[in-house]
């Protein structure tokens, strides 16, 4: 039974069983306070920030190499495709267009850097062509920003 003030009785059995049921008013005891104080909260959400600043710069260079490494491989398949297209049709592409049209390439990749489909494309002298002409020679970003190693992007003699 708990102890407590007295108010009256209750019958558990039915009328007049003799049981009788004591409420108590008034604040808990302690041991049945439940939840989490001020300084408990603030002194989580301290340590959680504290965490957050220390993990934030390895995130942000760990997302810069994943995207450089993204751009290495668009720039390796796309020139890969410009050299292939040439040696298949005897003649340098046009636009990076035609190699889609030609099925050398899906689509045109996403830059990483920029997030858009504008590649710096270079055109040279077609050396395989009969009647001379240019055409697409090289690609690279359109990015002016710098990369991690201190070069620029759209340099394309470093990518």
């Amino acid at each position: 039974m708990q102890i407590g003030k007295t108010i009256g009785r209750a019958g558990v059995g039915g009328r007049g069983s003799g049981v009788r049921k004591e409420y108590r008013f008034g604040p808990r005891p302690p041991t049945s306070a439940r939840g989490f104080t001020l300084l408990e909260l603030m002194i989580v959400i301290s340590i959680i920030i504290v965490l957050a600043m220390v993990v934030m710069p390895q995130y942000n260079r760990f997302t810069l190499q994943a995207r450089e490494t993204a751009l290495r491989d668009n720039l390796f398949q796309m020139r890969k495709m410009i050299d292939q297209y040439a040696a298949d049709k005897g003649k340098m592409a046009q636009s990076l267009d035609e190699l889609v049209s030609a099925n050398y390439l899906r689509d045109i990749p996403i830059d990483p850097i920029t997030g858009e489909r504008d590649w710096i494309v270079e055109m040279g002298e077609d050396v395989n062509a009969i009647d001379g002409g240019q055409g697409v020679s090289n690609v690279c970003s359109s990015s002016s920003e710098t990369a991690s190693d201190g070069s620029s992007y759209n340099d394309c003699t470093k990518w």
